[in-house]
């Protein structure tokens, strides 16, 4: 059975995977933006293979009342916010309920972005391609929310570019348009469990990730 030995591989198989899809070292024309937290070695991995900017997207979930995995909508940085209006009516979500829970879910982005921010300055998304990348996708939730807040944010094109992933939740990050392009580095048929297609799927600290992105910025402002 083929596994990932740890994020680092998995960034190493999609750098291969997106090297024909995009046009390497040409950072004004795509980006990459890594999950907090799992993502962002990954991310950085794709980023430095392919020549590109690296950047984290930072989003929550707008959550059911008594049922908060399933997503109504979500939001991100800047004030942007997606809302499925289909998912509200089926689930009766008011605009007071949107609300509510907006402003619980701001507080938690807004606390987490403050402290990225302190390190890497947004990358203007307007025009570019937006790689979204994370370690992996069990119910397509965070991924759906994260490419639709790129997109939303500007992206002219948006690819979900994963570790691991089963065929049926790729299909449908394109099938409803969330994505322009969704692949992984391993497809199996099922899925149950993220960490176990990877030899090493340790947590990734905070500070790693503050690490990646003052490197990154780093390289951007030497470049």
């Amino acid at each position: 059975m083929d596994v990932l030995r740890n994020r680092d591989d998995a960034g190493a198989r999609l750098t291969w995977l997106l090297s024909p899809l995009v046009n390497p070292g040409a950072p004004r024309t795509s980006v990459v933006l890594g999950l907090p937290r799992g993502g962002v070695p990954i991310g950085a991995a794709i980023a430095r293979g392919l020549g590109l900017p690296l950047d984290v997207c930072v989003v929550r979930k707008l959550g059911a009342p008594g049922n908060p995995e399933y997503g109504f909508g979500a939001i991100g940085e800047g004030g942007v916010k997606v809302l499925d209006e289909d998912a509200m009516r089926i689930l009766g979500i008011t605009e007071e309920d949107v609300t509510r829970i907006e402003e619980r879910e701001r507080a938690t982005l807004d606390a987490a972005v403050a402290r990225y921010r302190e390190v890497r300055e947004r990358v203007p998304l307007a025009g570019r391609t937006a790689i979204v990348v994370d370690d992996g996708i069990a119910t397509g939730g965070t991924a759906r929310a994260a490419a639709r807040v790129a997109r939303a944010g500007g992206a002219s094109r948006v690819i979900v570019a994963v570790g691991v992933a089963a065929p049926d939740a790729l299909h449908a990050l394109m099938k409803d348009g969330s994505a322009d392009l969704a692949l992984a580095a391993l497809i199996p048929n099922r899925l149950q469990a993220v960490g176990q297609w990877y030899l090493d799927f340790s947590q990734t600290p905070d500070s790693e990730v503050l690490r990646l992105l003052n490197e990154a910025g780093s390289a951007s402002a030497a470049s």
